[in-house]
Protein backbone atom coordinates (compact mmCIF):
# COMPACT_ATOMS: atom_id res chain seq x y z
CA UNK A 1 0.00 0.00 0.00
CA UNK A 2 1.44 3.53 -1.07
CA UNK A 3 1.94 5.87 1.57
CA UNK A 4 0.89 9.50 1.51
CA UNK A 5 1.57 12.61 3.51
CA UNK A 6 0.25 16.21 3.55
CA UNK A 7 1.90 19.23 2.25
CA UNK A 8 0.97 23.03 2.07
CA UNK A 9 0.86 24.63 -1.54
CA UNK A 10 0.47 28.31 -1.59
CA UNK A 11 -0.18 30.54 -4.20
CA UNK A 12 -0.54 34.13 -4.94
CA UNK A 13 -3.83 35.72 -6.97
CA UNK A 14 -4.29 38.66 -8.00
CA UNK A 15 -7.37 40.40 -7.82
CA UNK A 16 -7.91 44.27 -9.52
CA UNK A 17 -10.41 46.52 -7.19
CA UNK A 18 -13.79 48.36 -8.55
CA UNK A 19 -12.90 51.69 -6.60
CA UNK A 20 -9.88 53.62 -5.75
CA UNK A 21 -7.82 53.73 -2.23
CA UNK A 22 -6.12 57.33 -1.01
CA UNK A 23 -3.03 57.86 -2.62
CA UNK A 24 -1.63 59.24 0.80
CA UNK A 25 -2.18 55.55 2.44
CA UNK A 26 0.27 54.29 0.05
CA UNK A 27 2.58 57.65 0.38
CA UNK A 28 2.39 56.93 4.43
CA UNK A 29 2.99 53.59 4.16
CA UNK A 30 6.13 53.91 1.85
CA UNK A 31 7.58 56.69 4.41
CA UNK A 32 7.27 54.24 7.03
CA UNK A 33 9.10 51.29 5.51
CA UNK A 34 12.06 54.23 3.81
CA UNK A 35 12.16 55.25 7.58
CA UNK A 36 12.37 51.68 8.62
CA UNK A 37 14.96 50.39 5.98
CA UNK A 38 17.09 53.77 6.65
CA UNK A 39 17.33 52.73 10.76
CA UNK A 40 18.11 48.94 10.09
CA UNK A 41 20.63 49.89 8.05
CA UNK A 42 22.41 52.12 9.73
CA UNK A 43 22.16 49.57 12.66
CA UNK A 44 22.24 46.49 10.22
CA UNK A 45 19.14 45.28 12.03
CA UNK A 46 17.59 42.19 9.93
CA UNK A 47 15.77 40.85 12.74
CA UNK A 48 11.83 41.40 12.71
CA UNK A 49 11.21 41.30 16.33
CA UNK A 50 14.41 43.91 17.30
CA UNK A 51 13.07 46.33 15.06
CA UNK A 52 9.73 46.57 15.86
CA UNK A 53 10.69 46.90 19.50
CA UNK A 54 12.93 49.88 18.98
CA UNK A 55 10.13 51.67 16.28
CA UNK A 56 6.83 50.67 16.77
CA UNK A 57 5.55 52.83 19.48
CA UNK A 58 7.81 55.98 18.01
CA UNK A 59 6.07 55.23 14.96
CA UNK A 60 2.43 54.54 16.13
CA UNK A 61 2.69 58.04 17.82
CA UNK A 62 4.41 59.87 14.24
CA UNK A 63 1.19 58.34 12.74
CA UNK A 64 -2.01 58.12 15.39
CA UNK A 65 -4.54 57.88 12.50
CA UNK A 66 -2.99 54.70 10.96
CA UNK A 67 -3.90 51.43 12.17
CA UNK A 68 -1.42 49.79 14.48
CA UNK A 69 -1.13 46.53 12.23
CA UNK A 70 0.15 49.00 9.26
CA UNK A 71 3.40 49.53 11.48
CA UNK A 72 3.22 46.18 12.18
CA UNK A 73 3.51 44.91 8.69
CA UNK A 74 5.93 47.46 7.96
CA UNK A 75 8.23 45.92 10.18
CA UNK A 76 8.03 42.91 8.16
CA UNK A 77 8.38 44.13 5.05
CA UNK A 78 11.29 46.26 5.32
CA UNK A 79 13.10 43.11 7.08
CA UNK A 80 12.18 41.10 4.37
CA UNK A 81 13.76 44.14 1.70
CA UNK A 82 16.55 44.54 3.98
CA UNK A 83 17.85 40.75 3.82
CA UNK A 84 17.28 41.09 0.14
CA UNK A 85 19.31 44.00 -0.30
CA UNK A 86 22.22 42.58 1.77
CA UNK A 87 22.24 39.64 0.00
CA UNK A 88 22.47 41.35 -4.02
CA UNK A 89 25.04 43.38 -2.23
CA UNK A 90 27.40 40.59 -1.16
CA UNK A 91 27.30 38.95 -4.59
CA UNK A 92 27.49 42.29 -6.03
CA UNK A 93 24.39 42.63 -8.11
CA UNK A 94 23.66 46.01 -6.60
CA UNK A 95 25.20 49.33 -6.61
CA UNK A 96 23.58 51.42 -4.43
CA UNK A 97 24.68 52.03 -0.81
CA UNK A 98 21.29 51.68 1.14
CA UNK A 99 17.58 50.10 -0.11
CA UNK A 100 15.04 52.20 -0.72
CA UNK A 101 11.27 51.29 -1.36
CA UNK A 102 9.94 53.26 -4.76
CA UNK A 103 6.52 51.27 -5.51
CA UNK A 104 3.44 51.47 -4.06
CA UNK A 105 2.90 48.80 -1.95
CA UNK A 106 1.42 48.04 1.05
CA UNK A 107 1.84 44.63 3.21
CA UNK A 108 -1.75 43.82 4.26
CA UNK A 109 -2.22 41.05 7.58
CA UNK A 110 -5.50 39.71 8.41
CA UNK A 111 -6.35 42.51 10.82
CA UNK A 112 -6.31 45.07 7.71
CA UNK A 113 -8.36 42.98 5.27
CA UNK A 114 -11.17 40.89 5.43
CA UNK A 115 -11.59 38.49 2.20
CA UNK A 116 -15.35 37.64 1.07
CA UNK A 117 -15.31 35.04 -2.19
CA UNK A 118 -19.06 34.47 -1.74
CA UNK A 119 -20.09 37.92 -2.45
CA UNK A 120 -16.49 38.91 -4.14
CA UNK A 121 -15.89 42.12 -2.24
CA UNK A 122 -12.95 42.83 0.17
CA UNK A 123 -12.92 45.25 3.36
CA UNK A 124 -9.85 47.18 4.17
CA UNK A 125 -8.51 49.17 6.66
CA UNK A 126 -7.67 52.46 5.44
CA UNK A 127 -6.92 56.76 6.93
CA UNK A 128 -10.73 56.80 6.44
CA UNK A 129 -11.65 53.57 8.58
CA UNK A 130 -12.79 50.62 6.80
CA UNK A 131 -13.74 50.70 2.89
CA UNK A 132 -15.41 47.54 1.26
CA UNK A 133 -14.49 47.27 -2.62
CA UNK A 134 -15.90 44.67 -5.43
CA UNK A 135 -13.13 42.42 -6.57
CA UNK A 136 -12.40 41.93 -10.66
CA UNK A 137 -12.28 38.37 -11.23
CA UNK A 138 -12.53 35.70 -13.54
CA UNK A 139 -12.83 31.67 -13.71
CA UNK A 140 -9.65 31.18 -12.57
CA UNK A 141 -10.16 32.61 -9.10
CA UNK A 142 -13.29 30.15 -8.54
CA UNK A 143 -10.79 27.88 -7.10
CA UNK A 144 -9.50 29.96 -4.62
CA UNK A 145 -13.25 29.78 -2.53
CA UNK A 146 -11.82 26.70 -0.63
CA UNK A 147 -8.58 27.38 0.40
CA UNK A 148 -6.99 29.22 2.78
CA UNK A 149 -6.44 33.03 3.41
CA UNK A 150 -2.91 34.28 3.89
CA UNK A 151 -1.38 37.72 3.89
CA UNK A 152 -1.99 40.29 0.81
CA UNK A 153 -0.55 42.95 -0.73
CA UNK A 154 -1.85 46.21 -1.85
CA UNK A 155 -0.24 47.39 -5.10
CA UNK A 156 -1.18 50.59 -6.54
CA UNK A 157 -0.40 50.70 -10.55
CA UNK A 158 -0.90 53.02 -13.42
CA UNK A 159 -3.76 51.01 -14.54
CA UNK A 160 -5.66 50.61 -11.21
CA UNK A 161 -5.24 49.17 -7.98
CA UNK A 162 -4.16 45.69 -6.99
CA UNK A 163 -5.04 43.00 -4.28
CA UNK A 164 -2.43 40.34 -4.41
CA UNK A 165 -3.38 37.28 -1.86
CA UNK A 166 -1.51 34.32 -0.65
CA UNK A 167 -3.88 31.41 -0.56
CA UNK A 168 -2.54 27.73 1.29
CA UNK A 169 -4.01 24.57 0.34
CA UNK A 170 -3.15 21.02 1.54
CA UNK A 171 -2.59 18.64 -0.53
CA UNK A 172 -1.99 14.96 -0.32
CA UNK A 173 1.00 13.48 -1.78
CA UNK A 174 1.24 9.95 -2.95
CA UNK A 175 4.58 8.09 -2.97
CA UNK A 176 5.72 7.94 -6.48
CA UNK A 177 5.87 4.39 -8.73
CA UNK A 178 8.51 6.75 -10.68
CA UNK A 179 9.56 9.55 -12.27
CA UNK A 180 9.38 11.82 -15.01
CA UNK A 181 12.94 13.14 -15.62
CA UNK A 182 12.12 16.92 -17.33
CA UNK A 183 15.31 18.51 -18.91
CA UNK A 184 14.35 22.22 -19.41
CA UNK A 185 15.72 24.10 -22.48
CA UNK A 186 15.63 27.41 -24.37
CA UNK A 187 12.98 26.14 -26.79
CA UNK A 188 12.21 22.62 -25.98
CA UNK A 189 11.72 20.63 -23.15
CA UNK A 190 12.19 16.75 -22.86
CA UNK A 191 10.86 14.22 -21.19
CA UNK A 192 11.92 10.86 -19.78
CA UNK A 193 10.04 8.01 -18.61
CA UNK A 194 9.37 4.56 -18.35
CA UNK A 195 7.43 4.60 -21.90
CA UNK A 196 10.05 6.81 -23.69
CA UNK A 197 10.97 9.86 -24.70
CA UNK A 198 8.78 12.79 -25.45
CA UNK A 199 10.08 16.65 -26.35
CA UNK A 200 7.64 19.45 -26.22
CA UNK A 201 8.62 22.41 -28.37
CA UNK A 202 8.38 26.07 -27.08
CA UNK A 203 9.94 28.40 -29.29
CA UNK A 204 10.60 30.18 -26.25
CA UNK A 205 14.42 31.55 -27.64
CA UNK A 206 12.63 33.39 -30.92
CA UNK A 207 9.89 34.93 -28.73
CA UNK A 208 12.41 36.40 -25.94
CA UNK A 209 14.45 37.79 -28.85
CA UNK A 210 11.82 39.03 -30.90
CA UNK A 211 10.45 41.22 -28.25
CA UNK A 212 14.42 42.07 -27.43
CA UNK A 213 15.06 43.08 -30.71
CA UNK A 214 12.16 45.30 -30.58
CA UNK A 215 12.34 47.03 -27.49
CA UNK A 216 16.18 48.21 -28.48
CA UNK A 217 14.56 49.31 -31.78
CA UNK A 218 12.69 51.32 -29.37
CA UNK A 219 15.79 52.48 -27.42
CA UNK A 220 17.68 53.85 -30.07
CA UNK A 221 14.82 55.37 -31.77
CA UNK A 222 13.33 57.33 -28.38
CA UNK A 223 15.84 58.23 -26.25
CA UNK A 224 13.63 59.86 -23.60
CA UNK A 225 9.96 60.74 -22.95
CA UNK A 226 6.67 59.25 -21.93
CA UNK A 227 6.28 57.40 -25.48
CA UNK A 228 9.53 55.60 -25.03
CA UNK A 229 8.06 54.28 -21.37
CA UNK A 230 4.68 53.47 -22.53
CA UNK A 231 5.98 51.15 -25.61
CA UNK A 232 8.52 49.53 -23.76
CA UNK A 233 5.58 48.71 -20.83
CA UNK A 234 3.56 47.46 -23.86
CA UNK A 235 5.30 45.24 -25.55
CA UNK A 236 6.89 44.22 -22.37
CA UNK A 237 3.51 43.16 -21.43
CA UNK A 238 2.77 41.33 -24.42
CA UNK A 239 6.27 38.90 -24.14
CA UNK A 240 4.75 38.30 -20.60
CA UNK A 241 1.75 37.26 -21.64
CA UNK A 242 2.65 34.94 -24.45
CA UNK A 243 5.04 33.40 -22.45
CA UNK A 244 3.07 33.01 -19.51
CA UNK A 245 0.04 31.19 -22.00
CA UNK A 246 2.64 28.81 -22.98
CA UNK A 247 3.99 28.26 -19.96
CA UNK A 248 0.91 27.10 -18.30
CA UNK A 249 0.12 25.18 -21.01
CA UNK A 250 3.27 23.30 -21.48
CA UNK A 251 3.08 22.40 -17.27
CA UNK A 252 -0.37 21.22 -17.97
CA UNK A 253 0.81 18.80 -20.53
CA UNK A 254 3.87 17.83 -17.75
CA UNK A 255 1.55 17.22 -15.68
CA UNK A 256 -0.95 15.32 -17.82
CA UNK A 257 2.20 12.63 -19.03
CA UNK A 258 3.33 12.38 -15.13
CA UNK A 259 0.16 11.47 -13.50
CA UNK A 260 0.86 7.98 -14.36
CA UNK A 261 3.81 7.66 -12.26
CA UNK A 262 3.55 9.79 -9.81
CA UNK A 263 6.56 11.62 -9.42
CA UNK A 264 8.67 14.74 -11.87
CA UNK A 265 12.19 15.15 -11.26
CA UNK A 266 13.95 19.20 -12.16
CA UNK A 267 17.31 20.18 -11.89
CA UNK A 268 18.47 22.39 -8.89
CA UNK A 269 19.02 25.17 -11.31
CA UNK A 270 18.29 27.87 -8.48
CA UNK A 271 22.21 28.64 -8.57
CA UNK A 272 22.95 28.42 -12.51
CA UNK A 273 22.97 32.21 -13.38
CA UNK A 274 25.57 32.78 -10.92
CA UNK A 275 27.91 30.67 -12.84
CA UNK A 276 26.84 31.22 -16.46
CA UNK A 277 30.20 32.42 -18.53
CA UNK A 278 29.87 32.28 -21.74
CA UNK A 279 29.70 35.24 -24.81
CA UNK A 280 27.53 38.76 -24.02
CA UNK A 281 24.93 37.24 -26.34
CA UNK A 282 24.61 33.77 -24.80
CA UNK A 283 24.67 35.03 -21.32
CA UNK A 284 21.71 37.84 -21.90
CA UNK A 285 20.15 34.94 -23.13
CA UNK A 286 20.25 32.95 -20.45
CA UNK A 287 19.65 35.84 -18.34
CA UNK A 288 16.00 36.38 -19.92
CA UNK A 289 15.25 32.78 -19.19
CA UNK A 290 12.38 32.30 -16.63
CA UNK A 291 13.38 28.56 -15.68
CA UNK A 292 12.87 29.14 -12.13
CA UNK A 293 9.09 31.04 -12.98
CA UNK A 294 8.81 27.79 -15.10
CA UNK A 295 9.60 25.28 -12.49
CA UNK A 296 7.79 26.59 -9.73
CA UNK A 297 4.74 26.00 -12.01
CA UNK A 298 5.10 22.21 -12.45
CA UNK A 299 5.93 22.04 -9.16
CA UNK A 300 2.69 23.59 -7.96
CA UNK A 301 0.67 22.43 -10.42
CA UNK A 302 2.00 18.90 -9.75
CA UNK A 303 1.60 18.79 -6.12
CA UNK A 304 -1.94 20.06 -6.30
CA UNK A 305 -2.72 16.53 -8.45
CA UNK A 306 -0.31 14.73 -5.34
CA UNK A 307 2.55 14.25 -7.45
CA UNK A 308 5.81 14.33 -5.60
CA UNK A 309 8.26 17.03 -7.01
CA UNK A 310 12.15 16.26 -6.33
CA UNK A 311 15.13 18.48 -7.35
CA UNK A 312 18.34 16.80 -8.42
CA UNK A 313 22.09 17.91 -8.50
CA UNK A 314 22.44 19.22 -12.54
CA UNK A 315 25.85 18.60 -12.41
CA UNK A 316 26.94 16.15 -15.27
CA UNK A 317 23.40 15.14 -16.27
CA UNK A 318 24.10 15.88 -20.44
CA UNK A 319 28.05 14.77 -20.23
CA UNK A 320 28.08 11.22 -18.59
CA UNK A 321 26.63 8.22 -19.95
CA UNK A 322 22.95 6.81 -18.86
CA UNK A 323 23.93 3.35 -19.05
CA UNK A 324 27.89 3.07 -17.69
CA UNK A 325 28.33 6.60 -16.67
CA UNK A 326 31.36 7.41 -18.51
CA UNK A 327 31.74 10.88 -19.77
CA UNK A 328 30.46 11.21 -23.46
CA UNK A 329 32.02 12.60 -26.44
CA UNK A 330 30.66 14.92 -29.18
CA UNK A 331 29.47 13.07 -32.16
CA UNK A 332 27.99 15.37 -34.26
CA UNK A 333 25.36 18.17 -34.22
CA UNK A 334 23.31 17.27 -30.67
CA UNK A 335 24.62 14.25 -30.43
CA UNK A 336 27.14 12.27 -27.72
CA UNK A 337 28.50 8.88 -27.48
CA UNK A 338 30.31 6.78 -24.94
CA UNK A 339 33.69 5.56 -26.42
CA UNK A 340 33.40 2.55 -23.92
CA UNK A 341 29.82 1.09 -24.03
CA UNK A 342 29.47 2.47 -27.54
CA UNK A 343 25.86 4.51 -26.25
CA UNK A 344 24.58 7.35 -28.67
CA UNK A 345 22.12 9.88 -28.00
CA UNK A 346 21.00 13.15 -28.20
CA UNK A 347 22.08 15.99 -25.27
CA UNK A 348 18.48 16.50 -24.46
CA UNK A 349 17.44 12.86 -24.37
CA UNK A 350 20.20 11.86 -22.41
CA UNK A 351 19.94 15.04 -19.87
CA UNK A 352 16.14 13.99 -19.43
CA UNK A 353 17.27 10.39 -18.82
CA UNK A 354 20.11 11.50 -16.33
CA UNK A 355 18.00 13.63 -14.16
CA UNK A 356 15.04 10.58 -13.99
CA UNK A 357 17.75 7.95 -12.81
CA UNK A 358 19.05 10.90 -10.30
CA UNK A 359 15.53 11.15 -9.19
CA UNK A 360 15.39 7.02 -8.56
CA UNK A 361 18.68 6.74 -6.90
CA UNK A 362 17.58 9.96 -4.40
CA UNK A 363 14.09 8.06 -3.83
CA UNK A 364 16.00 4.46 -2.84
CA UNK A 365 15.92 2.88 -5.88
CA UNK A 366 18.70 0.59 -7.65
CA UNK A 367 19.08 1.59 -11.07
CA UNK A 368 20.94 -0.68 -13.01
CA UNK A 369 22.62 0.14 -16.20
CA UNK A 370 20.72 -2.76 -18.39
CA UNK A 371 17.39 -1.88 -16.86
CA UNK A 372 14.96 -2.88 -19.62
CA UNK A 373 13.29 0.37 -19.72
CA UNK A 374 15.79 2.64 -20.17
CA UNK A 375 17.99 0.07 -22.67
CA UNK A 376 18.12 1.60 -26.14
CA UNK A 377 18.86 -1.78 -27.64
CA UNK A 378 15.28 -3.43 -26.89
CA UNK A 379 14.48 -1.35 -29.70
CA UNK A 380 11.79 0.90 -27.29
CA UNK A 381 13.30 3.69 -26.92
CA UNK A 382 14.97 5.84 -29.75
CA UNK A 383 17.78 7.54 -27.77
CA UNK A 384 19.04 9.39 -30.66
CA UNK A 385 15.65 11.38 -31.05
CA UNK A 386 13.09 11.55 -28.86
CA UNK A 387 10.59 9.08 -29.65
CA UNK A 388 7.49 11.78 -30.03
CA UNK A 389 7.32 15.93 -30.39
CA UNK A 390 4.68 18.22 -29.31
CA UNK A 391 4.34 21.50 -30.20
CA UNK A 392 3.11 23.89 -27.12
CA UNK A 393 0.47 26.12 -29.61
CA UNK A 394 -0.27 30.06 -28.21
CA UNK A 395 -3.60 31.15 -27.89
CA UNK A 396 -1.73 34.59 -29.24
CA UNK A 397 -0.36 34.80 -32.43
CA UNK A 398 1.87 37.44 -33.55
CA UNK A 399 3.90 40.13 -31.70
CA UNK A 400 1.64 42.16 -32.34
Amino acid sequence: MSSKRLETVKLTARFRLDGEVDESLFETYRSIVNELLGYAHSKGITSFKRLKSEKYHELRQKYPKLPSHFVYTACQMTCSIYKSFRKLKRKGKVKKDKPLLKKYVIMLDDHLFKLDLENWIVRISTLNGRLKFKLLHGKYHEKFKDWKVGQAWLVKRTDGIYLNVVFSKEVEIIEPRDFVGVDLNENNVTLSSPDGFVQIVTHEREIRTGYFVKRRKIQKKLKTGRRRKELLEKYGRRERNRLNDIYHKLVNKIVELSEKYGGIALEDLSNIRDSVRYSAELNGRLHRWSFLKLQSIIEYKARLKGIEVVFVNPNHTSSLCPICGRRLSPNGHRVLKCKKCGFKGDLDVIGSWNIRLKALKMWGVSVPPESPSMNPETGKLSATFASKVMKVTESQNGMG
